[in-house]
């Protein structure tokens, strides 16, 4: 069955559409105020999926530089409600995130996953993503 799916970056009007999903497809509550700082910066990015009027997915991320790299799209988190997973939602929310990131000039972009989230590694690797030979180690500081 084919659905009517619509991708695209966010705006700060999607704001009530995001708070009426909110913890449904964020690890929280959104937050007004965060989400408005996020969407004015010009370094964050957050694409959207929508089933009719209703945001059924999301993918963000931020282009960055360094003084000895050029620009680079890290991809910080990808979410689908789970009535709409396993229909390539997350795949195409996630090639529209890197295809935008070289749109801005990013020379590449990058994601990291849990080990156990074979989910999310199989819809990278739809999206395109190539599987890395060298272990990710991720080091935390709790504050």
């Amino acid at each position: 069955m084919e659905e009517n799916i619509t991708i695209r970056l966010a705006t700060i009007e999607d704001l009530p559409a995001l708070q009426s999903v909110g913890e449904r497809l964020f690890d929280y509550p959104i937050k007004p105020n965060r989400t408005i700082e996020f969407l004015k910066d010009k370094r964050h990015h957050l694409v959207l999926a929508y089933h009719r009027d209703v945001v059924v997915g999301m993918a963000s991320g931020l282009h960055y530089v360094h003084p000895d790299k050029d620009p680079e799209l890290f991809v910080n988190e990808v979410s689908v409600l789970d009535e709409f997973q396993r229909r390539g939602i997350g795949r195409k929310l996630v090639r529209f995130l890197v295809e935008y990131g070289k749109e801005l000039g990013c020379k590449e972009a990058w994601v990291a996953t849990e080990k156990s989230n074979i989910a999310a590694q199989k819809a990278y690797l739809a999206a395109g993503g190539i599987l890395e030979d060298d272990p990710f180690v991720l080091i935390e500081f709790k504050y």
